[in-house]
């Protein structure tokens, strides 16, 4: 009895989720997390699989291919860096995260624009998910 509570309580041994995600992206590797048990991807890192509840949850690489779901443009002063963008993008393999496009105008990110997730640095340098416009804005 004693065995199969020390086996059940496995998956709470280790670090934390948001410590493994951290340590690929320091890696330059952009993980999400796969369900064995239903089949689904979970973002952001968590203990038990937000689709079915299972703790049946592994390290896969992401594909990094994702749409632009929704956007904003946050206006700052230019001495404090200007205008950012701040979107929540669709991944294929289905969760959505919330992150920036880099690489074009501010206001030339669309809802439904292609994208390519590559790992950068954030604002404290620490590394984090960006994305790339996959295609050329209109």
């Amino acid at each position: 009895m004693i065995d199969a509570l020390a086996a059940s309580a496995a998956w709470t041994q280790g670090p934390g989720p948001d410590l493994v995600y951290a340590q690929y992206l320091a890696n330059n590797e952009f993980r999400i997390q796969h369900c064995r048990s239903c089949g689904k991807h979970v973002y952001y890192p968590r203990l038990a699989c937000s689709h079915c509840g299972s703790v049946e949850l592994e390290w896969v690489p992401a594909s990094g291919r994702g749409v632009v779901h929704a956007v904003s443009v946050v206006n700052r002063s230019a001495d404090k860096g200007g205008p950012y963008n701040v979107v929540l993008v669709d991944l294929a393999e289905g969760p959505r995260m919330m992150s920036r496009v880099d690489g074009v105008a501010h206001d030339a990110v669309r809802v439904g624009m292609t994208v390519q997730a590559r790992v950068a640095a954030g604002a404290g340098k620490e590394p984090c998910v960006v994305f790339d416009a996959a295609e050329v804005a209109p």
